[in-house]
């Protein structure tokens, strides 16, 4: 009883009666527990004693070469400050009275020019000190004597880490192709071009989490493996655990289990066919159903035989998931989203930008710059026919109301017809579109939308889903999709149903298209694609 009352005068307490200074109960169990524990039914319980140990030492964030460097003065206001450096050699230059050591710490494109005489400490392993291995280097930052940078770190120990064979090492300093690095993927993340992707695709990341939580979006994980195929293109990845590898040489193709001349499912891990998931779409819904606005960002996988520059069979998606909304109040999100993160790399990776703008793709900032400050503009699938067909260019792909746009007909409307200014498609035939996009009262088309950019053409496509119950039975009958198997899909729509959109970002597209890198295998560290799981 007294415990109970104890916990009924605490809920109606003010906050500073709940501080450990004026707690109910000894000062030093008030400290270990907090207020919220004040509650507990039994009495506190003396302290044990405890094996000693040491304490395990401070968390200390290290100086990078971006902090010194990245700033407008690109370091000057560091000069006569004591620096630990970390990284990887780029570049040796050993003259007769002093040695020129580049090295790179990953945190930006720069490099920290090292400066060795025969005095400084660690002098001895100067044959050790060459391109990729990794080095420890402390001393002083000076005013540097040279052009191309404004500080030096002038060296008083130098330690070789890990040695790097000179010989055999496949990264030098002359350029490599893409294609070649590809096959060094472990490697190839040491050079500018790579690094310099890396550091703009988290800046992405970061910047769509920033987004979406400061607009009260709620992260949702979607599942990776699942057994219904959201797109209904059936070019999934089968997760199965009855192909095993126990027998030498692999599985013995008379040991998977059948019935009926079929593969037997039931004798599977899951039960039924399962598989790498397309999309973290239908799941995403459910949570929309109940908290509003979600989004889901993981990796997403599809079994497509294509090699082409635009084209993984693993990828990563950006899906948000919008309740009490129609396709307007998605085009606007979309629209938002994208000149958001376009801004935030604009503003916070400079030097990597600078860098894509002088060696990848010129013009890149303005045309991003475009992107960001230029009004979206939207139209229907219809006039989108008409304005390709009026234009009287020759296409190789056919231009047809019906048919799908192909990326030179999306290219053509945002680079030309509109003049650089992204554009949105909407209101497709449904006969090209998913079965879970609300048609419209034509009957002929559906809320779907298409945001175009250019040099990219699609990079965002979405629609307002289809809320009615029975238009989506319908739907999933003409796409000869089986019910029982998005069951729980349809109970959305029997229990509090509201309107409701979304949209999907390919993530490895927006990294092209922020980058200009032309093949989407080099916006992923590992890409997978047919024929090739390396790494």
């Amino acid at each position: 009883m007294a415990a109970a009352a104890s916990c009924r005068l605490l809920r109606l307490a003010p906050h500073c009666l709940r501080s450990p200074r004026h707690s109910l109960f000894p000062t030093p169990l008030a400290l270990s527990l907090g207020w919220r524990r004040y509650c507990a039914a039994a009495p506190p319980v003396a302290a044990t004693a405890m094996p000693t140990g040491d304490a395990v030492g401070e968390f200390r964030r290290r100086i990078r070469v971006a902090e010194v460097k990245g700033g407008e003065d690109q370091g000057t206001s560091w000069v006569g400050k004591e620096l630990t450096v970390r990284g990887w050699v780029r570049t040796c230059r050993a003259q007769r009275t002093v040695t020129f050591v580049e090295v790179n710490d990953g945190s930006c494109l720069s490099n920290m020019q090292c400066v060795l005489t025969p005095e400084t400490e660690g002098y001895d392993q100067i044959d050790s000190i060459t391109t990729g291995a990794s080095v420890l280097v402390e001393g002083v930052v000076a005013s540097s004597q040279g052009g191309k940078q404004k500080v030096d770190l002038k060296v008083s120990k130098i330690i070789v880490i890990g040695e790097s064979d000179p010989t055999s090492f496949p990264i030098q300093k002359k350029r490599a192709s893409r294609e070649f690095l590809r096959t060094v993927a472990h490697l190839r993340p040491r050079t500018n071009t790579f690094g310099a992707v890396a550091r703009v695709r988290n800046a992405l990341a970061y910047a769509t989490h920033n987004f979406f939580q400061d607009n009260g979006f709620i992260w949702v994980s979607s599942p990776i493996i699942t057994a219904s195929d959201c797109e209904g293109a059936g070019e999934q990845f089968y997760v199965t655990t009855l192909l095993s590898n126990s027998a030498e040489g692999g599985c013995l193709v008379n040991s998977i289990p059948s019935k009926d001349g079929r593969v037997d499912w039931s004798q599977d891990f899951f039960c039924k066919p399962a598989f790498l998931t397309v999309s973290g779409q239908l799941n995403g819904e459910t949570y929309a159903s109940a908290l509003s606005d979600i989004y889901t960002f993981g990796p997403t996988f599809r079994a497509e035989n294509s090699n082409t520059s635009r084209h993984l069979a693993e990828f990563w998606m950006i899906e948000p998931e919008l309740a009490f909304a129609d396709l307007n109040d998605d085009m606007a999100c979309a629209s938002a989203y994208l000149q958001y993160v376009v801004k935030y790399i604009l503003e916070n990776c400079k030097e990597d930008m600078d860098f894509f703008d002088t060696w990848v793709e010129k013009g890149i900032i303005d045309r991003l710059n475009n992107v960001a400050e230029k009004n979206f503009v939207q139209m229907s699938y219809s006039d989108a026919i008409k304005l390709l067909i009026g234009s009287n260019k020759k296409f190789e792909f056919p231009v047809k109301w019906g048919l799908d746009l192909q990326s030179e007909h999306e290219r053509y409307i945002t680079e030309v017809a509109f003049g650089g200014h992204p554009v949105i498609i909407r209101d497709y035939p449904k006969e090209i579109k998913a079965f879970y996009m609300r048609q419209n009262d034509d009957g002929k088309t559906v809320a779907a939308m298409d945001l175009l950019v250019p040099r990219v053409g699609e990079l965002i496509g979405g629609s307002q889903r289809e809320e009615r119950l029975d238009y989506l039975e319908a739907r999933l009958d003409e796409s000869n999709l089986n019910k029982d198997s998005y069951w729980w899909y349809l109970d959305l729509r029997r229990y509090g149903s509201v309107p409701h959109a979304g949209f999907g970002l390919g993530f490895e597209r927006l990294v092209q298209f922020a980058t200009g890198i032309d093949n989407i295998r080099d916006a992923i560290p590992f890409p997978r694609v047919p024929g090739s799981a390396e790494f």
